[in-house]
């Protein structure tokens, strides 16, 4: 995918004096959005910051010339460019004449999602949450590649903007097979998503930017018909969703209940306390911190509740670490917006504690594992695959061909069941055996957990 010649079709619509100054500039690559308004100096915002790009201010015939060579401006104000993910704003005076730009670019980045690569292959719904240009889109069109040409899943991305796969009726290539359904206005996009479920059996519904109560009210029912979602919304952690009436729904909902007075004692609270109301349409929520740094909740549905009851939850914090390095850890969050009584204090300070304490004796464990030499015997398995997995964990281990030298067994279930011999065998050197569903990352590293009870 080359992702230079898309760069280079956004500057050569730009006006003249700009395509020569972005062409000789040293951070071209790191470009992320062109911003020109009329009567004001043309800035260039990069990674590393913004700056102005030329002495020359912008006129109405630089601005003419530039939404003359684009494509038409939605109902939204936005525009594209043919065959690429460049996306371009407008904004308009009384007159409804145009006299500013933002050009925003648009790339479609290989291997952003690995350090989530075991949540997709769960088949759980993912929520993906971020402020305004954190990479929600970017992400989501690399997801949607990676479950429609790896995961070989039948994807369909409701477009509504056109941002996930092009200003096209051709989907620009950084989606792979999945396939797109383009939304003419944006508040029909709530029936769009129906209308897939309904004619085209998806086992994937991609979403960007869920935002009314309506397009909320078709992602439940989406969820309830058993399509795995993913969706992105802005916010910028679970609290903030919880606290927004019109998203709230999307983790179950939030309603006041009336405890009895037994109850409210035997609970150390007041009467009246909230509680979720359903179960979520999205099982799995991941707060973009930044580009690197990515906040999870595997559990929304006791993330949630903790929260409610404690002020508190728990997430799992999964980190980039060049070269080619994840580093997860988990953390508890406590909540200081709620008015919470000293009782409550009381069990939040209990339950921290107790928590920290489990997750620290299972910690030890692993590492006294983690400092003796696993010697593995792979039953009907992929020897790169568990390779990989065992050393993301950090295992020392040897892979052997020789059943008898082995001190744990590792295989496919199904075929484990129809070869006695060999759990004979196992029962009678007392090796363990570690049975799998099916041939995935997700499945292996499941086997950390089982190696540290």
């Amino acid at each position: 995918m080359d992702t230079k010649n898309d760069l280079e079709k956004l500057i050569e619509n730009l006006p003249f004096f700009l395509q020569e100054q972005l062409h000789l500039h040293n951070f071209k690559e790191q470009l992320i959005e062109i911003v020109l308004d009329l009567g004001r100096r043309p800035e260039a915002r990069f990674v590393t910051g913004t700056e102005y790009l030329s002495q020359k201010t912008i006129s109405w015939q630089d601005l003419d010339y530039m939404t003359k060579r684009i494509g038409k401006f939605s109902d939204e104000n936005r525009a594209g460019i043919e065959r690429t993910l460049h996306r371009i704003s407008c904004i308009r005076n009384r007159q409804f004449l145009i006299n500013g730009l933002t050009c925003r670019v648009g790339r479609a980045m290989l291997g952003t999602i690995s350090i989530v690569r075991d949540l997709l292959e769960s088949e759980k719904s993912i929520l993906i949450l971020g402020k305004p240009g954190v990479g929600k889109t970017t992400i989501i069109r690399e997801i949607a590649r990676v479950l429609a040409d790896e995961l070989e899943k039948r994807v369909i991305i409701i477009d509504t903007s056109n941002e996930i796969a092009g200003d096209s009726d051709i989907p620009h290539s950084g989606i792979g097979r999945a396939r797109r359904m383009q939304v003419s206005k944006t508040k029909l996009q709530h029936q769009i998503m129906i209308e897939a479920v309904e004619n085209h059996m998806p086992q994937v519904i991609i979403i960007d930017e869920i935002g009314t109560d309506l397009e909320v009210l078709a992602a439940r029912t989406i969820a309830e018909k058993g399509v795995q979602l993913v969706g992105t919304t802005h916010g910028n952690c679970l609290k903030n969703l919880i606290k927004n009436p019109p998203l709230a729904d999307l983790i179950g909902g939030i309603q006041y209940v009336t405890l009895s007075d037994e109850e409210a004692k035997r609970r150390g609270t007041q009467k009246s306390i909230l509680e979720r109301k359903a179960y979520p349409a999205f099982e799995i929520i991941i707060e973009i911190n930044n580009p690197n740094l990515w906040t999870i909740h595997e559990d929304v549905k006791k993330s949630v509740d903790l929260f409610l009851r404690g002020g508190f939850t728990i997430g799992q914090v999964r980190q980039f670490h060049l070269p080619e390095k994840v580093k997860i850890k988990c953390q508890t969050y406590q909540n200081f917006f709620l008015n919470t009584s000293n009782n409550l204090n009381d069990t939040f300070s209990i339950t921290v504690k107790n928590w920290v304490s489990r997750n620290q004796f299972n910690t030890l464990k692993s590492l006294t594992f983690q400092q003796k030499r696993l010697i593995i015997y792979p039953y009907s398995l992929s020897n790169n695959l568990l390779k990989e997995a065992l050393l993301r964990m950090g295992f020392k281990f040897i892979l052997t061909n020789e059943i008898k030298k082995a001190n744990l067994i590792i295989g496919l279930k199904k075929h484990l069941r129809q070869n006695f011999k060999l759990i004979t065998f196992a029962k009678q050197k007392k090796i363990p055996i570690y049975a799998l569903n099916q041939i995935s990352l997700y499945q292996i590293t499941k086997l950390g957990q089982f190696l540290i009870l």
